[in-house]
Order: structure tokens, then sequence, then C-alpha cells
């Protein structure tokens, strides 16, 4: 058995009765047992509560658990199972007794001696392992097959679970895998447990390596060599954030990784003949020298041709003149008592003639004030009431990639923002399952740069043709958590309507944050970096001061009257002493300090959770309204009261309050300090960001950039001069992905047909005595064409 455990003396056994189930979760096979001890070599209690992975359990039957005894915080001693299995009863009124029983339907006590008689005290044994013998049973073919199902039933899924813990998987991953393959799981691990790295996200190529060396799998079988591709390929572009890794690269990778895995070499041509295998079943992608995997490939083909469909087709009569557009801006000027200049005019004018439209800029450079003019003018034009923009069906859609950038652009527009999952139904992080098709007339998406080409490939899939699309953001902050940098794409295409925002309006005399961004932005280095601002310090340490410089600069603004909630600490790193984690901690006991009448709950490894901790939500949840990103405050701890119930939080999201039972408690965290990251969409009035030389493999300039962009009012900088220049220096914006190669190939062979439409059309006020004169030909310019090349789909159909 593999150990799970990192002291082997306290593990040991238990075997029991279950009482009754405390608690189970739907959604796997996670259950609290009360058991009563028949035997243990760890205890001498009569009774003990038993959490652990487990199928369905019978009364009055003894099961053998393995494990470790755990002192819980609450509930006190508790056997923490990592597998079990059912002890199967060995006297022959046993015997009779549980082939009777409920899982062997048709089967009585009669038929059950006939059973024990014909095939002895090892019955269960013989009929688990040589299934084929029940066929040579002296009873009814009816009765066979509900034999055969009933062992199937008791020792299937029990079985399973013995094996995976028996492997050292863990609680999540055993669910995931028996979710994946239900009856299948130990077939699929005995003759190809490679397919796990290929199927089920978070297990890895080395986990799956060792499962097959036990089995005795050839360390150059073809399963061993494929899996080493997909997991070379996908690691990579998740890290990166390529869509793309170079063929000689990949190629050397995957032979490290097997002979890493099983110290045995391996020849080349094998290897290359796996990844030419791959690519001719199509299951990889391959172009030139670039190996791609296959739904990135996809993504981008998708993004291209939806992006050219979207571009060319326009509904001549929502072509709006140059003098409609003014006139109406000028209406809007008065409404809103602002006067846009030349620059937001001009943008606000492409905007709103332009089937796609990218609009990009720093913060103060107006993107907001814009985005209220293109929506304000189109609302006049098409007779649409602002006012209901939260009632169904309403023409002009807005959204964006986070809950929190989606309020931020609710607040700034007065209208209603979603993000895109919930505006494309999508529940979670799941982008496989059919998006719901949009309906309306204009979409606007703020926040671009966060947009990964999956869920851009899935949002432009459900863009109807005659809808209007605007992508706003700002190019250099850091790109998507997943592959690719769409917004950069587009906008170095050079393929649709853009425009760029440079000039700062946003900026009092006072203020010296936007200008430092602008600096960092050029890869410039600031000379004032370390003087002191009236919107920004600067306070030198080490990396090993942070958490008590950062404690001292907390203490001061709170002093000065600055509200909590108004301070957020930013971090590139969740480990290390000036990690988040551990700036988290520290930062709790400062804002909440645990007291007397104060609840704390065991939140998760080494943190606690009480009642007014700030806390973020991880993951997109649209059944309960709170999504990836979201800030909230817990109001409630709901300590469980009965064995039958389950400790809950409870938090408030802007009013919307959200319970977290255990299951759920993994999708938040503490908010203090939060990640860089996970900071994009926001604005803080008080931005604090420690940066050192430990954080080195994540410092990069967009890093930087996001991270002082996020302040409205004040930034407090800590840490060394040498890791915020080692920011400026390192350029690391630039992704490997061929999306611009594509729009610049589709939209050039887009421009070559709409050039000879254009030819074409010239020629349709030919006279007929120009015709008949043969003074020109009535072809000229159709070489080449038929007229299929001018009709739409629906007509070339009829």
């Amino acid at each position: 058995m593999l150990n799970l455990f990192e002291d082997e003396s306290q593990q040991g056994y238990i075997i029991g009765i279950v009482t009754h189930v405390v608690f189970q979760t739907n959604t796997s096979f996670f259950k609290v047992l009360s058991v009563e001890i028949q035997e243990s070599d760890l205890t001498s209690l009569t009774s003990i509560t038993i959490t652990g992975n487990f199928a369905d359990l019978k009364d009055d039957i003894s099961y053998k658990f393995y494990g470790q005894i755990k002192e819980h915080p609450k509930y006190g001693e508790q056997f923490q199972a990592i597998n079990y299995e059912v002890l199967k009863p060995e006297t022959i009124e046993g015997l009779v007794t549980y082939l009777s029983g409920a899982d062997f339907v048709g089967i009585g006590k009669a038929t059950a001696q006939k059973i024990v008689a014909q095939l002895g005290n090892d019955c269960l044994e013989i009929l688990t392992n040589h299934p084929e013998k029940i066929a040579q049973l002296n009873i009814s073919q009816k009765q066979k097959e509900s034999l055969k199902q009933g062992i199937e039933k008791t020792t299937g899924i029990e079985t399973i679970l013995f094996k995976l813990g028996e492997l050292g998987f863990s609680k999540t991953m055993i669910n995931k895998i028996l979710n994946q393959y239900q009856e299948k799981t130990l077939e699929i691990l005995n003759t190809d447990p490679y397919r796990l790295v290929l199927e089920i996200e978070g297990i890895g190529f080395n986990r799956a390596d060792k499962i097959a060396a036990q089995l005795g799998l050839q360390h150059d079988c073809k399963q061993r060599i494929q899996a080493a591709f997909f997991y070379v390929l996908y690691d990579h572009c998740l890290a990166s954030g390529d869509t793309y890794l170079q063929a000689d690269l990949l190629v050397d990778r995957v032979l490290e990784l097997l002979m890493h895995g099983q110290n045995q070499l391996i020849s080349i041509q094998k290897v290359t003949e796996q990844l030419v295998e791959l690519a001719f079943d199509k299951k990889i992608i391959v172009i030139k020298d670039k190996v791609y995997p296959k739904k990135f490939y996809q993504a981008e083909v998708d993004i291209t041709q939806n992006l050219a469909r979207l571009n060319t087709q326009v509904d001549e009569q929502k072509q709006y003149s140059r003098e409609d557009i003014m006139q109406t801006l000028a209406k809007v000027e008065k409404m809103f008592d602002v006067t846009y200049d030349e620059i937001q005019k001009k943008a606000i004018m492409k905007a709103l003639q332009s089937p796609v439209f990218l609009l990009t800029g720093g913060p103060g450079t107006g993107k907001t004030t814009i985005i209220n003019g293109i929506v304000a003018v189109y609302a006049l034009l098409n007779d649409i009431d602002l006012g209901k923009s939260h009632q169904a069906h309403f023409p002009i859609l807005l959204a964006a990639p986070t809950g929190r950038a989606a309020k931020r652009m609710s607040e700034t527009t007065g209208l209603n923002a979603v993000t895109i999952h919930r505006l494309l139904g999508l529940s979670g992080y799941d982008i496989d399952s059919e998006p719901n098709d949009l309906e309306g007339s204009l979409l606007i998406i703020d926040e671009t740069s966060m947009v990964d080409v999956e869920l851009m490939s899935l949002l432009l899939q459900s863009t109807p043709s005659d809808m209007q699309v605007i992508f706003v953001g700002d190019k250099n902050q850091l790109p998507s958590v997943g592959p690719g940098q769409v917004f950069a794409d587009l906008l170095a295409s050079q393929c649709l309507a853009k425009e760029e925002l440079v000039k700062i309006y946003r900026q009092s005399d006072s203020s010296s944050i936007a200008t430092l961004a602008a600096q960092i932005k050029q890869g410039q280095w600031p000379t004032d970096l370390t003087a002191k601002k009236g919107d920004r310090s600067f306070i030198a340490c080490q990396a090993t001061q942070v958490a008590d410089i950062l404690k001292q600069v907390v203490q001061v603004a709170l002093k000065k009257g600055n509200q909590a909630k108004d301070i957020q600490v930013l971090a590139p790193m969740y480990r290390g002493q000036a990690g988040i984690d551990a700036l988290n901690k520290m930062l709790q006991e400062l804002f909440n300090p645990l007291t007397k009448r104060k609840k704390e709950l065991a939140f998760n490894e080494n943190q606690t959770l009480r009642i007014g901790d700030r806390v973020l939500q991880l993951v997109n949840d649209p059944e309960n309204n709170v999504f990836n990103g979201d800030i909230g405050k817990v109001i409630g701890l709901e300590l469980a009261q009965d064995k039958n119930e389950s400790d809950k939080i409870i938090v408030s999201f802007d009013q919307n309050e959200v319970t977290y039972e255990r299951k759920d408690w993994h999708n938040l965290a503490l908010a203090y300090c939060m990640s860089i990251h996970k900071s994009q969409g926001g604005e803080f009035p008080i931005v604090i960001l420690p940066m050192v030389s430990q954080y080195k493999r994540m410092l990069a300039r967009n890093l930087l950039y996001t991270a002082i962009t996020r302040a409205k009012d004040k930034l407090i900088l800590l840490g060394q001069q040498e890791a915020f220049l080692e920011c400026i220096n390192e350029d690391s914006s630039q992704r490997q992905t061929t999306l611009q190669q594509m729009l610049v190939q589709q939209f050039d062979e887009s421009s070559i047909k709409d050039e000879k439409k254009a030819n074409l059309l010239k020629e349709i006020y030919l006279t007929k005595d120009l015709i008949m004169s043969e003074a020109i030909d009535p072809l000229i310019g159709m070489k080449g064409l038929s007229p299929f090349d001018f009709m739409d789909e629906k007509s070339a159909a009829n």
C-alpha cells in the first residue's frame, strides 16, 4: 500500500460496523461515519467517527478501514480512512445470511445454502475472482444473473476505491477518476493508466508512469510516449500562456521526461513516430515547426473566422452617417454636461461606424468616458431607453471577464453588466458546454486583455452577424491566465478598426500614479520612484521585513481615518515570507483579530475564518450570482449542532448572501492580500505593493504595470529597488501565438474578394448602349469569378 501519511507509525486499521452516516455529499463519495469498533490496532475506544470516500455502506456488515487517527479541533479524535474493504462472512451461517440479503434479489436462504454447499466456505472469494463459476451452479438462470449483479455491486466500487487509495490518489482525485470512468476504472488503470493524463485534469505524467511501471508496461510503449507528448504540450501552454510549442523543443522535452521517469533510453525515431501518429490522427495539430494542443489551435481558427464574419456582415440600415453621429453626440454632451475633445469624438465615431472596434488605453485615458458616449449616442440613434437595461432582451449587452470588472463596468456606465460566463450561460469554469446564442444589437466587452482564446472563441461563436462588437481594454496589462494574448493579437494584426488612447485625462496636479504607469509601460526607469509624492511613496525593505513594515503602514493608514475596506495589499506569489498566504494571516490579525466573543472556524490548511473577514471568490457560480474575483465579507459562521448537518460559512457580496457548505469552502480565500492576477478588473482607493527579489520568477513589466494601475488614490511601494528595476527590464508580455498571423491571412483574402466585389459593383451602371456597341466588355472584372462568389449562404442554399 502506498503511504499517504508522513508518520507511518500512526497508521493502522479499524474493524467495525457502521451505525449511521453522519454526513455525505451529493457530488462525491465523501462521507462521515459513526462506527462501532470491533477490533483495532490504534485505539481502545468502542466507537469512533471515520471520514473518507466510501460507496453505499450496509448495516450489519463488518468493514475494515485503513488509515490514521487525527485530532479534529472541534469533534476530537477521528479516523481518517484512505481505503477500506468489506469483511466477508466466513461461517456458513454468515455466508447464507449475506447471500440472501437485499443485494441479491430473488435469492432466499434455501438458495444461498445451495450455493455455499456447492462452493464451500470460500464461496465469496470464488464468486468475486472467478465469476464464470456462477454458470455451473445448480440454481435458476434468473438467480444466476442476480448473484452476478449482486457480487459486482457489493465488490465493484469498494474494490475501485481500495485500489485508488492504495495507489495514493487523494480524495478529490478519486472522485474525479470515478466520475470519469465509473465501473470501468480498474480496467483502464490496468490496461492504459496513461489515459488519466490525457483525460483527467490534475493528474501528472509521473503518477501515471509509476502505475504503468507496476503493471509492467514497456518503457517505450505507444501509450507512454503519446501521454508524454500530451503532458509536455499542455503543461507548457498552460504554464506559459503560449498556444503552441516548437516541435524540436517538444521532442527534446518529451525525451527528457521519458528518460527521467524510468531511466531507460528511448530512440528519437520511436518518439517522433508517435508525434507523427498523433498528428495524423488529429489528436494534436502540427503546422510546419509548430505543435498545438488541438483545442487551442481550433480556438484561434474560430476567433479568426468569426471576426471575419462579424467584420463583413454589415446591416445597411444600421449605417450611421458622420453627420447623424455628430448631431447626436452634441445632444449627449448637453445631457451629461460634458465636452468631448477631438480624440474622444474620433473614437466614438469609429466605434459606431465599425462592425468590430477595438479601444485600448491606460488608466486615466478616458476609456469609460468613451464607452458612456458610445452607449448614449447608440441609444439615441436607435430609440433605446437606457433605463430598461436590467430588463430581458435589452439590445445593448455589457460584459467583462470577472465579477469585479463587471460590477465596475455597471458602476461607471449605470447599466447592467455581467460576466462573460453568465452572458453565455456557462457555469463555473465550464467551457465545454454549449453557450447561449446572444440576442441584441450592440455588445461591449471590457477588460478584454483578460480573455483567453477558449473563452473568446465561445463568445464570438455566440455573437450574431448583425451585432456590433466593441472590445475595450489595456493592452499593457497582464494577459489572460489561460493561453493566448487575444486582445494584443487583435490590435497588432491591424485588421480591425481601432483607437489607442494615450492622453491622460484623469490626473490632478498632485497625482503621479498614471505618469508612473506610463513610464513603466514604456520600459523607462522612473528617476523619482523612491521620492515621496502626494499620492505615492516608497519604503525600502528586505523580504524578511515586508510583513513588519506592511503592518506598520496599515496601522498608520487606519489611524489617519482610512477604512479597512479601502486598503488592498497585492503580491505576485503565494509562498514565502512575503507571500500572499503569510501576509493574509498577519493582516487578518490586524484587520479582524480574534476575540472571546468572535467565532472562528478552521477554514483550510493552516488558515482560519472569522466573522468580518474579507474573502475572495475563486470560481464562477452563476446559480448563486457570485463570480471569480468577487470580494465579499463573512457575515456568519454556522457550526453544526447536529451530526447530520455541516458547518456553514455565510458571505455577503454587495447584499447578495451566499451560503457555503464545507464541500465548497475551497472556492474561497482570504483577500486582505490578493494576487495581482486576481486584482485585474478592479480598482482600490489604497494599494500597498510589496516587490522583492524573492518573487524573481514572477517579476515582469506587465505585472508591475497591472499592480500599479489598480491604485485609484494612493500607492505605497515596499521592497527592493532592484526588484522593481527587474520588473521594468523584463518585458515578458509576448506569448507564442498565431492568432495575429491567422487574422492577417484571413483578412488579406477577404480584402481581395472585397476588391473584386467593388470592381463588379462599378460595372453595374453599364448602359445598354455601351454593351451593344461593344465599347466595354459586360464581364469586365469577372475573370475567375462565378455568381456564387457574391451570394450569401442563404441564397446559395436556395
